[in-house]
């Protein structure tokens, strides 16, 4: 894929109903230039995906789309082979993707495994805040050092350091904020960011519910409060209190990927950590 290919990308992606932004096409593009894919069918373009590699010990796989007019062609499996022989090609153990419905079947027949569920929930306008906060918390707005001083609770998280994704989520976000305890070291982030259907929550992570809870009503009252629109949320099923909140908070459910995993998994991160995450083409 290269710069002159993002108009066509984004044109699937609207096929699709897909939230992605031509920006987050050209980030791709920027993170990992020799990893984004073009598929072609009779020399037009007809479909796309991306990747994005953490490190040695994981790769992400992301917006496998093809046209409408070109499916049941195997060209989503075509363009899945070639992402996994790249990531394979640079040294990577494993490799994650995040499968709708649709896509799992394919995934599974590519020796994906399943990991764990995750929901996407959505709401139109944003949510009344509760009163629920933690008060031994202080919240406060992004800054470009960040992605090195939350990089170690993030990898906990996470499983890896995805400390250059957070940069540049930090400054595409309309919303970033920090979480601060009473000495000062870092709680918990979270992030939100414009979409092309509606505003996306995510990543959101933290040492405890009342920490995140507190980020993620800062979050929507101070970046949607009045905006039109819908909120998208996309909750690992094992955070319990996140999507207990959604649930209390107007959000309801839109549908369920599964997280899967190709290769040796030995960082899989603690989902219960993660309140949000940073959107299924990403983990």
């Amino acid at each position: 894929m290269t710069a002159a290919d993002v108009p066509f990308a984004d044109s699937l992606r609207a096929h699709a109903g897909w939230n992605q932004l031509p920006a987050d096409w050209e980030r791709f593009l920027a993170t990992e230039p020799d990893g984004c894919f073009v598929a072609e069918w009779s020399g037009s373009p007809a479909g796309t995906a991306t990747t994005i590699i953490y490190g040695a010990k994981l790769a992400w796989i992301g917006m496998v789309l093809v046209h409408p007019d070109r499916r049941r062609r195997r060209i989503g499996q075509a363009l899945l082979q070639r992402c996994i022989g790249h990531l394979r090609g640079r040294g990577v153990r494993c490799i994650k993707l995040d499968a709708t419905p649709l896509g799992k079947p394919v995934y599974d027949g590519l020796g994906f495994q399943d990991e764990w569920t995750l929901t996407r929930w959505e709401r139109s306008g944003p949510p009344d805040p509760s009163a629920a906060s933690d008060p031994t918390t202080r919240i406060r707005n992004w800054r470009e050092t960040d992605a090195d001083r939350i990089d170690r609770i993030d990898t906990a998280t996470f499983g890896v350091s995805r400390r250059r994704l957070l940069a540049e989520l930090g400054k595409q976000s309309c919303g970033a904020l920090v979480a601060e305890s009473e000495t000062g070291d870092p709680a918990g982030h979270g992030m939100l960011r414009r979409g092309a259907r509606a505003f996306h929550l995510g990543p959101v992570v933290a040492r405890s519910a009342e920490t995140a809870i507190a980020i993620i009503e800062a979050l929507l009252t101070r970046h949607v409060a009045g905006a039109a629109g819908k909120i998208f949320w996309d909750i690992p099923d094992q955070n319990t209190a996140a999507a207990a909140w959604a649930g209390e908070h107007g959000f309801t459910i839109q549908r369920t990927l599964t997280r899967m995993y190709l290769g040796d998994n030995t960082a899989p991160g603690d989902p219960r950590m993660q309140f949000a995450i940073s959107a299924p083409e990403l983990g």
